[in-house]
């Protein structure tokens, strides 16, 4: 059997993945079928830490649009994240993965709070850690929290989990012409200002060597496929 080339990870999921077919809510089902796909990943011995965003359920930019505190907008969005990770911990639960909710927020009656060494510890038990409520502070994005904990639990990847197979120089949706890019680097990225993730995020995981691996979650094999090493989706690195 082949040797896995990543042994943890950090799935940074956006929060339209659980709304189902509009983007918005939370559907029960579009829950089940990513924790089917944690669940595959987990059972083949990977260390899963998740990072998940709002974007199903509040929309801070609509309230900056209308006059709201910016401070105010993503403190909602944070408390957006934590509702999404119980829904996704709910699903895991049932399929029978231990899992775990930390909170970068103090909620201690429906999360734990972030500790850096409990989340490591919870990952060498084989526990899946999902990490809610952002970096803790307005003004990051999710994007930001998942490479600031990819690089606190020394997860070797972050894979941004996306509806298409990669990264593309254009919307291929609507330009049938859109070239796909198979590696790319931190440089290049910032510098075509490609919408992989943040530059925050970009440089953070670029001062720290951690690789950032996009992704179409949605398709059966390109998960398990990317963890042992075979060409999936577009791989940023140095």
């Amino acid at each position: 059997m082949a040797e896995l080339k990543y042994k943890r990870i950090l799935l940074k999921l956006s929060g339209e993945a659980l709304g189902g077919a509009t983007g918005y809510g939370i559907d029960v089902q579009e829950a089940e079928a990513i924790a089917n796909r944690i669940k595959e990943v987990r059972d083949m011995g990977v260390d899963v830490a998740v990072v998940i965003g709002a974007g199903n359920l509040w929309r801070g930019k609509q309230g900056l649009e209308r006059g709201m505190d910016r401070s105010t907008a993503d403190y909602m969005g944070m408390l957006a994240t934590v509702m999404n990770a119980m829904a996704l911990m709910d699903a895991l639960e049932r399929q029978g993965v231990f899992t775990r909710v930390m909170s970068a927020i103090d909620m201690r009656a429906i999360a734990e709070p972030y500790i850096r060494r409990r989340a490591v510890r919870h990952l060498e038990k084989g526990r899946v850690v999902i990490f809610g409520a952002g970096t803790g502070n307005p003004f990051f994005s999710t994007d930001t929290a998942a490479a600031l904990r990819a690089t606190e639990v020394d997860a070797q990847v972050v894979i941004k989990a996306t509806k298409v197979d990669g990264v593309y120089d254009a919307d291929p949706k609507k330009n049938p012409d859109a070239k796909k890019f198979d590696t790319l680097s931190y440089i290049e990225v910032l510098n075509r200002r490609l919408e992989v993730m943040d530059s925050t995020a970009i440089t953070l995981c670029m001062e720290n060597k951690i690789p950032i691996l996009v992704l179409n979650l949605w398709d059966s094999t390109a998960l398990t496929s990317a963890l042992f090493g075979e060409k999936v989706g577009t791989l940023v690195t140095a």
